[in-house]
């Protein structure tokens, strides 16, 4: 295998399929990278048996520049081959490698590399996808999907199906669902032209995480294939691969209220920042809790933080439509950043019912398409 490239170029090409690699993992050959050199261009891929990226240059990318002259395959240590090929000196490299021993030489300007390679026979086939239908997603609404959703995953391994978001897909609509029994993210969208899919299923959160990071904010679309136990995800020249999780994902429709006997309207950002205000003092206690009082008599709200050991802060808020009953709450000032973060530079409604039961969170112009619920915490007198 032998072929010449430039430098800058193969660095973004390599720095997708790194994002499936894992130093971390007991088959070493997985710590590897994959390289394919054929006659119309050059494949690479990683894996960590969870996710599987492969990433295409061909020959006709002209910021790439790839010239093939002896066609083959290697699988090279990753972590080392990307430390070399960031700190190559010239603009081009070239890697060489002997098909029989797979010893590979790196050559940049006056530096010359030679490490150890592997036999690509031995590295795992990627999963086979065969599936006749292909769903259309932009870029950027599917990153925003992700990045509202997996905000509210499960990290604990016991409840496996709460580590990833449910998706399910119907009567041309996307739902996508996440949860961790505390907290829930839930965003719906239409899409068009799908109005006879059906899918049930749900996709590993720390998956989709590395997905959004390399989805872009153009409306050029995502093409995504499910199959019985994969989901796969072409971003153009990328393809990502990911296993899906087994179960049944709890109904979380009912968890939802559809009443509310108190409602108030926030600025999403300035809330955001008096909540990071309130909780520099939670952090410090034994319990990390701030509470919101709302007044609907006196149109009041303030939001407050406690610690024993440091002290307190109160500070009265900005808000529109305060309608209902009076009500303390008292919750995890880390789920609600997460989830004002989520909604940008927007208005926000909050709903509430009682103290101790859940509430929600939505952006006050677009009801129902996205919802964020958080559970509140019991505190004494």
């Amino acid at each position: 295998m032998k072929f010449s490239v430039q430098r800058a170029a193969f660095i973004r090409y390599l720095a997708d399929v790194q994002r499936a690699i894992s130093s971390k993992t007991t088959i070493e050959i997985l710590k590897g990278l994959k390289l394919d050199l054929f006659e119309d261009g050059l494949t690479l891929t990683g894996s960590n048996a969870d996710i599987s990226i492969e990433s295409i240059i061909s020959i006709a990318d002209e910021e790439a520049n790839l010239e093939i002259k002896e066609p083959g395959s290697v699988v090279l240590p990753a972590r080392f081959f990307n430390e070399i090929i960031k700190k190559l000196p010239a603009d081009t490299l070239t890697i060489e490698t002997d098909n029989q021993r797979f010893l590979t030489k790196i050559t940049s300007g006056p530096a010359e590399f030679m490490i150890n390679g592997i036999d690509a026979a031995n590295f795992p086939h990627l999963p086979e996808v065969g599936v006749n239908t292909t769903l259309a997603i932009p870029s950027d609404i599917l990153r925003q999907i992700i990045n509202q959703t997996v905000i509210a995953i499960s990290n604990q391994e016991s409840r496996p199906m709460l580590t990833g978001v449910h998706i399910l897909i119907d009567n041309g609509e996307l739902l996508a669902v996440a949860t961790d029994s505390h907290r829930l993210s839930q965003r719906r969208i239409k899409i068009s032209g799908l109005e006879s899919a059906h899918y049930n299923i749900i996709v590993p959160g720390k998956a989709l995480n590395e997905l959004a990071r390399m989805l872009d904010e153009s409306s050029k679309d995502v093409e995504i294939q499910i199959a019985e136990n994969q989901i796969l995800f072409i971003l153009g020249h990328t393809s990502f691969y990911s296993r899906l999780l087994e179960g049944n994902y709890p109904d979380t429709e009912r968890l939802i209220p559809k009443n509310s006997e108190t409602t108030i309207e926030f600025n999403a950002p300035e809330l955001l920042h008096a909540i990071e205000r309130a909780s520099l003092l939670s952090h410090e206690g034994r319990s990390n809790v701030v509470k919101l009082t709302l007044d609907v008599k006196e149109q009041r709200a303030v939001i407050s933080g406690n610690s024993p050991e440091i002290g307190n802060v109160e500070e009265a808020l900005n808000f529109s439509n305060l309608t209902g009953e009076d009500l303390e709450i008292s919750f995890n000032p880390d789920y609600m950043k997460d989830a004002l973060r989520s909604f940008g530079q927007t208005q926000t409604t909050l709903s509430f019912t009682m103290a101790l039961r859940p509430f929600t969170l939505v952006p006050t112009e677009s009801e129902g398409d996205f919802v964020q619920l958080i559970t509140p915490m019991r505190t004494a007198n």
